[in-house]
């Protein structure tokens, strides 16, 4: 049994995602680094009640640091990204 919380991390909404939820029917999670697309389809259709047409996802590196002190390079913490297209006339509803 799959249990959402485990695949979904949060929500992203910045303006791009709210153009692209308003015109597409798409929505922006975060979402655990060990998440399968098919896992996420099953986690959206179970949390939001909504049919899900296409899950893609996008692994995003983390963004390169520089030590003040010591001149060292490291990288900060990545993310997962999953972009979830809903079936036409299905929509998710953030305020409730």
């Amino acid at each position: 049994m799959i249990q959402p919380d485990k695949i979904i991390k949060n929500v992203l909404l910045t303006e791009k995602t709210n153009i692209q939820s308003s015109e597409l029917g798409q929505y922006t999670f975060e979402v655990f680094a060990s998440s399968t697309k098919d896992s996420i389809k099953a986690a959206v259709e179970k949390q939001f009640e909504v049919s899900v047409t296409r899950v893609n996802v996008i692994n995003q590196i983390g963004k390169p640091r520089r030590n003040r002190k010591t001149g060292k390079t490291s990288r900060g913490s990545g993310l997962k990204k999953a972009i979830i297209t809903l079936k036409q006339g299905d929509a998710i509803d953030f305020t409730a």
